[in-house]
């Protein structure tokens, strides 16, 4: 057996967190107007007059933020993140310190509070994404993402923007933020980097943003909050470490150490809306992607884009189908759980809580499974979508043709010869 890793202490209340294991991202804005996804700006290297288009015609008219709020509860799914700002520096709500809002766009009204407040009704947590970096703001400095970053006057440019004026507008709206709309539970802040040169274009850290004191004010204002680990700021000082776009094979560690941590994922290949993007998850996949995070001791964050009129499109509604139909029956193997003490064999993983071991069967065998090391350990077996039971197979006459040879220690399960009509079986363990 293998003792599980225990993080250091968080400064924000993780326990919810650690239980509830399973979040939404939600990526929305502009950006759902081209449908290219949400890095468009920069990788077309748009100019602001010619993207200004998005922001003249933005008007979600079929939004309805109950009817997202039930379809991601119905997912089994138990906290939000929504992008109040992304990189396109558009906001989601009324802000005091910008016109370049919701407000101001042919849809007129703040599509943020009222989704905060449908999302809480559905008993789910808030989260809030900010993105330090701002492609509109005219004092954001032009690094090697922004989308002026080969303009043929870029140098005269950069010279008539002022990062300390940006920085004041970023504390007053993550200030207004934690303010305006009661309890947030996290804040997901994206992103700083070190030093990177591009055309003798830097980086921006810690420092140019003033993070030691943006945390203070934050944590003041919001003393249980979660915040993750993009602010280049010391490990001590963050809660969530937030591994994109690969799957962790085991709990993710810092200088040798277990985080909390949150593996972050799309249903397609972007973030945001893209139309044509064909990347979608098979519903295998996407219960993997669950199963493996909570195995390894993390939270899996699945991401959404909502279209521009305000709607789940039906391929991210078949992906939340799948969640839904798969949690209903299998919750507990997810909820309160984390990585097992025991291993598991091949195309399998365990995750436990307690005395409660579940075997997530990724490559269902032939008639019978083998678990090393839980031989004499476990007290009752059954299929956690009927609670039929499993049952261990008498003892055969030896017999070389039919004998089952395997290692002392090991309990052998005997299983359906035809896979259940699941697409990810579990086997729920009673320990003793």
């Amino acid at each position: 057996m293998a003792k599980i890793p225990v993080p250091a202490p968080t400064m924000g209340d993780r326990d919810w967190f650690l239980h509830d294991r399973f979040g939404m991202f939600m990526h929305w804005g502009l950006y759902a107007l081209p449908a290219r996804g949400v890095w468009m700006k920069c990788f077309e290297k748009t100019p602001e007059e010619q993207y200004d288009c998005y922001f003249e015609h933005f008007d979600p008219d079929l939004y309805d933020p109950r009817e997202w709020a039930r379809a991601t509860r119905d997912a089994g799914i138990k906290y939000l993140v929504v992008t109040a700002k992304h990189h396109e520096g558009f906001c989601l709500w009324d802000s005091k310190h910008t016109n370049y809002k919701v407000t101001n766009t042919p849809c007129g009204k703040d599509v943020l509070r009222p989704m905060i407040e449908a999302f809480r009704e559905e008993g789910l947590k808030i989260g809030l994404y900010y993105s330090i970096t701002d492609w509109h703001h005219p004092d954001y400095p032009i690094d090697m993402f922004h989308p002026l970053r080969d303009h043929p006057e870029v140098e005269e440019l950069q010279k008539k923007r002022d990062l300390r004026k940006y920085v004041d507008y970023l504390h007053a709206q993550v200030r207004e933020l934690m303010t305006d709309f009661g309890k947030i539970d996290i804040l997901w802040m994206d992103f700083s980097y070190k030093a990177r040169d591009y055309r003798d274009m830097m980086g921006e850290t810690a420092k140019d943003w003033r993070s030691y004191e943006l945390l203070d004010m934050v944590r003041e204002l919001q003393p249980h909050i979660l915040i993750d680990n993009r602010l280049t700021i010391p490990e001590g000082m963050i809660d969530i470490h937030t591994p994109e776009q690969y799957v962790p094979h085991e709990w993710v560690k810092v200088d040798g150490k277990p985080i909390v941590w949150e593996a972050c994922h799309t249903f397609s290949g972007l973030w945001g809306y893209a139309r044509d993007e064909y990347t979608w998850k098979s519903p295998e996949q996407l219960i993997q992607l669950l199963v493996n995070s909570v195995s390894c001791g993390g939270n899996l964050i699945m991401n959404i884009g909502p279209t521009a009129r305000g709607t789940f499109d039906d391929r991210a509604l078949k992906a939340l189908k799948v969640y839904s139909d798969w949690t209903r029956l299998h919750s507990r193997s997810i909820y309160g759980c984390t990585q097992s003490e025991y291993e598991a064999p091949s195309d399998c993983r365990f995750t436990q809580n307690g005395k409660r071991l579940y075997v997530h069967i990724f490559n269902w065998p032939f008639r019978h499974l083998d678990l090393p090391g839980l031989d004499g350990k476990v007290e009752y077996a059954q299929l956690l979508h009927d609670g039929s039971e499993v049952t261990s197979p008498e003892r055969e006459p030896d017999d070389y043709a039919t004998t089952r040879h395997v290692k002392s220690g090991t309990l052998t399960l005997e299983l359906p010869v035809r896979k259940p009509d699941v697409v990810v079986p579990v086997i729920e363990l009673f320990l003793k």
